[in-house]
């Protein structure tokens, strides 16, 4: 097991990294940027270093920076949390030629499932459902026109290096294709650095079904099921839950399989997740995420696994600590992100905060990195707390996410608490298998 690793990333996550590596006697780095130095994630580490000024490009996001702060204190390891240079392949390459560990994905791996046209052609392969669509990167106009009339409108263009819903626009048809392709090329150029594109057949109003996975360097793999996050704005997930509600048994089963035996295949090590489209009883695949997600707890707390703590110790060697005959989820768990944002116009709100007041009781976590007094800081993301709250079936997991949201407090900056609220209570949630379209579609009403 490492002695020491350093957490290169900040606020929730990096607190919740350095829980585990505390409980697995590591000590931990904190690294922060000029901002970030009242941050809890820095109170709480055994070591910190400032690795720069507020922006992301010159802190968080400075390998060198973190390469260096990794020699100063003598860290064995570096866990990148999620975003930031959590999927960065040649980030992962550079860690291990300086003879340190990447707590993640071999960073072949992360390369590969990183592009995702090279990542559906992968899993395609490997007998996982894919979306019908390009074969490849499309070349040029003409190419995507006649993809286009081949699989038949309405189709998505997509950036092959996309994610975090940028980079993609749905085409109705011919014409819309010639006005918007090389504003799609230029965006995932703008974006992404790479103008490559690809298309795929646009799946109407489907769910977002998504599977955790986890393996070791000793033939170890396992699936630890589903989770549901559909309700989404603008591809953003805002609440996730585990299991999903209104699936079939067997269609999941025979999904888990599948995924196993492609991860398998692949020789994959640590955590990943395969994001699929879920529509009229059949699931397509649309990426893989290398990393820690900000939803793992859900699974955690149906499953009673700690998978950070798993995913630092297959990255030392060992061996997972359970099989799959081990897993066996009980109840039901929601996440609600709470972000600092007007819950109406989204917009980020930043200032100090002036009373802070978690929720309580039995089945209830809050992943955050807030306290009393604490800035927030208005250069990075706007997530403040997870809310995750864990109950005997899906009803009673709602009613104590409502309880817990009327509980907690957070004054002194403006938060999307009562959207949560709203969400929760509306039928259309209460019944189950809304779609990605539902939150945008009715966030007027809501």
């Amino acid at each position: 097991m490492f002695k020491k690793v350093l957490i290169a990333n900040r606020g929730e996550i990096a607190v919740r990294i350095n829980r585990a590596c505390q409980e697995l006697g590591i000590s931990t780095v904190a690294v922060h940027s000029e901002a970030d130095r009242d941050s809890m994630h820095v109170r709480i580490a055994n070591e910190s270093v400032c690795i720069g000024p507020n922006q992301v490009n010159k802190s968080y996001l400075n390998t060198h920076a973190l390469i260096s702060a990794c020699e100063i204190t003598n860290a064995e390891a570096i866990h990148p949390g999620y975003g930031f240079l959590s999927e960065n392949a040649s980030f992962a390459k550079m860690v291990s030629d300086h003879g340190l560990t990447f707590i993640g994905p071999k960073y072949e791996h992360i390369e590969k499932m990183g592009d995702k046209i090279q990542a559906k052609k992968i899993m395609h392969k490997l007998g996982v459902p894919t979306i019908p669509g390009s074969e490849g990167k499309i070349e040029n106009l003409d190419d995507a026109i006649n993809i286009g009339n081949e699989i038949g409108y309405p189709i998505l263009l997509k950036a092959a290096a996309g994610g975090g819903g940028r980079g993609m626009k749905v085409i109705g048809n011919e014409k819309e294709m010639v006005d918007s392709f090389s504003i799609v090329r230029k965006e995932a150029l703008s974006f992404f650095g790479n103008d490559d594109v690809y298309i795929e057949k646009f799946i109407d109003a489907p769910r977002h079904i998504e599977v955790q996975v986890i393996g070791d360097l000793h033939g170890n793999f396992v699936h630890l099921y589903e989770r549901d996050c559909s309700v989404q704005r603008r591809n953003q997930k805002v609440i996730e839950e585990a299991i999903a509600p209104g699936i079939d048994i067997e269609e999941k089963a025979k999904l888990f399989e599948t995924v196993i035996s492609a991860i398998k295949e692949m020789g994959y090590l640590g955590l990943g997740t395969l994001e699929f489209l879920y529509h009229e009883g059949s699931f397509y695949f649309m990426e893989m995420n290398t990393r820690l997600q900000v939803e793992h707890p859900i699974t955690e707390m149906i499953t009673r696994i700690d998978l950070v703590r798993e995913q630092i110790s297959v990255a030392a060697g060992e061996k997972l600590s359970f099989d799959q005959s081990k897993i066996n989820p009980l109840g039901h768990s929601i996440e609600c992100r709470i972000n600092a944002e007007d819950p109406k116009t989204f917009k980020p709100s930043a200032g100090t905060i002036s009373l802070y007041h978690p929720p309580a009781g039995n089945g209830i976590r809050l992943d955050t990195f807030i306290y009393s007094g604490y800035k927030v800081p208005h250069y990075y993301d706007n997530l403040l707390a997870k809310l995750i709250v864990t109950g005997r079936d899906r009803d009673h997991a709602i009613r104590r996410a409502l309880r817990s949201l009327d509980e907690i407090i957070i004054e002194g900056t403006v938060t999307n608490i009562e959207l949560h609220k709203k969400i929760l209570s509306s039928e259309a949630f209460k019944k189950g298998s809304v779609s990605i379209k539902w939150l945008e579609e009715n966030i007027e009403s809501l």
